[in-house]
Order: C-alpha cells, then structure tokens, then sequence
C-alpha cells in the first residue's frame, strides 16, 4: 500500500459567529509564504488571526497545518508563533528571559532554552541587549524581541498582528527591511494582518482583502495594485475606481458619463485612473489632447505627501494630486468649479 505524505503548508476554512457578525474566509498556504490579511476596520482580520491561534473558537470550517487538524486544539499545543500588535513582552523579565520563555513552555530546559534564546537575538542583532528589559529596549528593539519569541519556539505557522504599527516613520522603514529579511528565511507559513498598504506590498507574497468578514479579492501585490475591484481597495492602492459596461474603447460608467480607454473590451469592466493622472482646469480646456473631460466641483483640498490631494464632485466623483504650486495658481479652495482631465493612456480598463 502506497502512503502519500501528508499536505504542508495551511489550509483553512474559517467560519467565526460573533453576535452579528460572521467571519467565512478560506486561507490557503504552501510553507515560505507569506500572506497579508488586508481589509477596513471590523472586516474580520484579527478574529481570522485569533482563530488560527486558537484564541477564537471556529463555529464550523476546518483548520489543518501540515495535514494536522487543528480545529480543536488548544492554543497551547499549536505550533503557531505570535507577533502582537503590543507586543506584550514580560517587563519583568530580560530580553533574553522573554524570548527563552516560549521554548520552556514547550518543555525545553531552562539552559537549552537561553541557549537558543541567545542564538535568536544574535540573529536579530541584539547581542548587545539580551539583559534589558523592556522598557529600555528602542520601539524596533521590541519588535525584534517579541519575533525572536515567536520564532524561537520553531512554529509551523508565524502571526503577525500589524507588527509595525507601534513604530515611528523613520524606525518602521528599518524594521520593514529587516522583518522582509528575516520573513524571506522564514520555511513555513507566516501570515500578517496589516492597514498599511505599504507594510502588504512590501512584506507578503500574496494579499487577501478582506471585507465584511468575507474574501473580495486575493493574488499578488502587483496584480491587486492593478486591477483593484472595490472602492476600499483602489482607496488602498491610491486609485480612482469606476465600473460599467465596455463597448470598444469606450467604457459607459454606472456613475453616468463615458471614459475612453486604450483597452479594446466587451461587457461589465473597471476603469482605473490614479489621481497624478488628472488634470485640472479652471476654464474648458480648448487645446487639450485629452478625451475624457468632465465638468466639477472642489469638495475639499489636503496634504497628501508632497502634493495636495483635492477631492472633486459633479460629473464624475474623483481625486486629483497637484503640486501646492498648481493649487496656488489655480487659485483653488472649496466650492471652485474646475474642468477635469485624463488621457485615454492613462486611464485602465479591465473585465469586471
């Protein structure tokens, strides 16, 4: 008799009941995956992630990692690591105690368990501080720390709950580099619930975007960047979004106007512009090459990184990013009517 190996990697059916609400997501990954839970607040991310821990009983569905049926073991027996977004590290006890403390609850000896304690905060760079405690450990220090922890426990399944959200700008830049690293070297799942854009495209393999407790959309960063299929996730990946119904070049919005394209389409299809695509005006262009133009309104103006992002209403809801420069000499601010722009190149058309 032939016997197959059982399956690596994860694979979930998550079904969670919580008053109202109802979380049914389904969650596959092979071992060196990497994978991001993105999605608005109360779409169901973190009670994914407390389920996979154990921490949040399922209602129905499975959960199996590789092959082993977890469903109703306890978090204690699961060979899952955590990353809290707090971190929760003992401010009792030193670097090195904190991250020894996961493998002597999983029976090591107190010297086998420093001792691989100690060889982890040397992998995370942190040799230098493996007898301080917290509270004098830097915000990335404690990061790395609290992953040392779930890592040095050999888990088959790494959590991370927005792992960098308790980080200044400039440290999340430097723990975003490192925590890639050491996720890339990482051999089994890893699976990381995040609000920032940036923290997905740049730590995970695969996105899975969440909303209202189920899966809207999953693949790769680059594919979902691209062809976004719902608002909250163009709003994510800095896009205008439209739907409607192709005919040619032509794309017939469910708002009311047309947008011509450079995609040849039939049928229901999106439409996606970014706003440093578009063009304002204050009075109708007459020499303008673009063939999408379409009469607004300005609903409000903000700093968005370097330029102003101005909001816009009437014939086609939009966002726009100009220069402070060009908001100056448009002499735009609330209530203005402006003409907008976008040239059938810079529009995307792609089946809905």
């Amino acid at each position: 008799m032939t016997t197959h190996p059982a399956p690596q990697g994860l694979d979930a059916h998550l079904v969670v009941e919580r008053g109202s609400f109802r979380l049914d997501i389904t969650l596959t990954a092979a071992p060196g995956d990497v994978v991001a839970l993105l999605g608005p607040n109360g779409a169901g991310k973190t009670t994914a992630l407390r389920a996979l821990a154990g921490l949040a009983p399922l209602t129905d569905g499975r959960l199996r990692l590789d092959g082993r049926d977890l469903a109703r073991t306890p978090p204690e027996s699961r060979p899952v690591g955590v990353v809290f977004q707090d971190y929760l590290l003992f401010p009792h006890l030193t670097a090195l105690d904190n991250v020894a403390f996961g493998p002597r609850c999983r029976g090591a000896d107190r010297s086998e368990a420093r001792t691989r304690a100690a060889a982890w905060l040397e992998r995370m760079g942190l040799a230098a501080h493996m007898g301080a405690k917290p509270k004098r450990l830097s915000g990335g220090q404690a990061q790395r720390v609290a992953l040392a922890r779930a890592l040095a426990t050999d888990p088959r399944l790494l959590l991370l709950d927005e792992p960098l959200a308790a980080l200044d700008a400039r440290t999340r830049l430097e723990v975003r580099a490192q925590l890639r690293r050491h996720l890339a070297d990482f051999e089994a799942v890893a699976v990381l619930v995040t609000h920032d854009p940036l923290d997905a495209m740049v730590l995970a393999d695969r996105l899975v975007v969440v909303e209202h407790g189920r899966v809207v959309q999953e693949g790769a960063p680059a594919d979902i960047a691209r062809h976004p299929r719902t608002e909250y996730i163009a709003q994510l990946v800095g896009l205008n979004l439209y739907r409607g119904r192709a005919d040619g070049h032509t794309v017939r919005l469910d708002a009311g106007p047309e947008v011509s394209t450079t995609e040849n389409l039939s049928g229901p299809a999106f439409v996606a512009f970014p706003p440093g695509a578009v063009t304002l005006y204050r009075d109708r262009p007459t020499g303008s090459s673009a063939r999408n133009l379409w009469r607004c309104e300005v609903a409000g103006l903000e700093s968005h990184g370097d330029q102003i992002r101005v909001e816009l209403t009437g014939e086609l809801p939009l966002a726009a990013d100009l220069t402070a420069v060009a908001v100056a000499e448009l002499g735009l601010h609330t209530g203005a009517p402006v003409w907008a722009a976008v040239k059938a190149t810079q529009t995307h058309a792609y089946p809905a």
